[in-house]
């Protein structure tokens, strides 16, 4: 091997019946003497995109005034305020962005006047105004996480994934004459495409994991209590005794992960069917009742998602808009959408900046365990792009000012980290999005309202 430079080809999968498992990235996978960037090993940029929706107390003038969310200082070395101090650790791996105006989610008529629960996740990613419509004639834009897949995602297994964490599971109207999808969905094929969203961590499990396999072969594993990784048992003892040690460790520490997730998913099952009470009781039998875990059960599969190279491009909507989950772990036990429309009384913003933080707080969840992700020369998180935000600043009023953005990883060195950008008055946030396509690789001209850049 290493006066042929012969290597394991990066697409390498572990197949069995409804099975296709694919590989992190070993050692085994570079040819000998080859700079990694000269390789086909060479990391592409994952990115996630996460929406938590209903802007920040951030976005207020009393939650200004306290820096909860916009420093005070521009540049590098910003001061971290109430929310965003759980991510103080990963302060390198940060760009905040502050001060730009999602325009194209406020209304452009009068027949639009008060529909903002109904346009704001449509416009997230795509900064385009959605066609207020009950039929099925939507439109709003292409979103970011799409136009990189289109590019750089068609040799993955999976060109992207779309999960959610809660949806209004509904077809037809939603209210103000707009259709429910553009509250569904957060990424977009086309304009007139928006793309559903998985809210059961079986399905994406299944997704990612189990492709070829028809629904009744994973019925049939799951009645037998069988794990996927019991149908690549063969393949994983051949592929281990030409390994060396270091790439022996990583596989199985890989395919632990994959089991533990697999194991949490079917606990996750066995309580909901055992006839206990739920809280949850609509929601499908791989959901469970507790917000955090559904998180974080969605955050570990898209980091073994990223890691095996299976996608690179992931979007995750945290949140609805009404939603009246109480976030009792943040110390606010107000429904998340009285708690919302705080009355811009000082008590109230301060109580909403509590489930802000720790919303912010889950974040922190996901990159620590991007960054602690062996990949390549370095890790997930360096190889990454996460974008999370909202389409709405302050929501008391469903004003679009000022919404919260946040970047984090440095995507294959193209962000830094420890940097506050404030955009000049009035900068669309669709600025943001055409810097960041341009960060990905994509020279893009425009994309929904935006009229530049912005110096990230």
């Amino acid at each position: 091997m290493f006066i042929t430079k012969k290597h394991l080809s990066r697409r390498t999968f572990l197949t069995g019946v409804g099975v296709t498992v694919g590989l992190p990235l070993l050692e085994s996978m570079l040819p000998a003497q080859t700079p990694q960037r000269l390789t086909a090993a060479n990391p592409k940029t994952r990115l996630a995109c996460l929406e938590m929706v209903h802007g920040n107390a951030g976005s207020t003038q009393y939650g200004i005034d306290k820096n909860y969310w916009m420093p005070k200082t521009e540049g590098s070395d910003f001061e971290f305020g109430t929310v965003l101090e759980p991510l103080e650790g990963f302060r390198d791996y940060l760009t905040l962005v502050t001060q730009t105006d999602q325009r194209p989610a406020e209304a452009y008529t009068a027949e639009e006047e008060g529909a903002d629960h109904f346009r704001s996740s449509a416009v997230f990613l795509t900064g385009a105004h959605p066609k207020q419509t009950e039929g099925s004639d939507v439109r709003s834009g292409t979103s970011i996480d799409q136009i990189y897949a289109n590019k750089f995602g068609q040799d993955t297994p999976l060109p992207s994934i779309q999960l959610c964490i809660e949806n209004v599971d509904a077809t037809g109207s939603c209210g103000y004459h707009y259709s429910c999808v553009y509250m569904n969905s957060i990424s977009w094929a086309s304009p007139e495409s928006p793309l559903p969203m998985i809210i059961d961590p079986r399905m994406a499990f299944e997704d990612l994991f189990g492709a070829g396999g028809s629904p009744e072969t994973r019925r049939a594993r799951r009645r037998a209590n069988q794990s996927i990784l019991d149908g690549v048992t063969l393949e994983v003892a051949r592929l281990s005794k030409d390994l060396g040690p270091r790439d022996k460790n990583r596989l199985n520490d890989y395919l632990e992960s994959v089991r533990e997730i697999e194991r949490r998913i079917e606990k996750i099952e066995q309580y909901n069917a055992s006839g206990a009470e739920r809280a949850l009781p609509e929601a499908p039998i791989g959901v469970p009742d507790s917000w955090e875990e559904h998180v974080k059960v969605m955050f570990d599969l898209q980091v073994l998602a990223f890691s095996a190279d299976v996608t690179r491009v992931s979007s995750l909507k945290l949140s609805r808009d009404v939603s009246n989950r109480v976030f009792a772990e943040s110390g606010n036990k107000t429904p998340f959408h009285s708690a919302s429309h705080h009355g811009s009384t000082p008590k109230g913003i301060e109580e909403y900046a509590k489930i802000n933080r720790y919303h912010i707080g889950l974040l922190g969840y996901f990159l620590d365990k991007l960054k602690t992700t062996p990949d390549g020369d370095g890790n997930l998180l360096d190889h990454s792009m996460v974008v999370w935000g909202s389409p709405m600043g302050d929501s008391n009023v469903h004003a679009h000012k000022r919404v919260p953005m946040l970047l984090a990883g440095h995507a294959n060195g193209q962000l830094r980290g420890n940097r506050h950008v404030r955009a000049a008055d009035e900068t669309p946030t669709s600025n943001l999005l055409l810097s960041l396509l341009h960060k990905l690789g994509i020279e893009q001209e425009l994309i929904g309202d935006s009229t530049g850049t912005l110096e990230l």
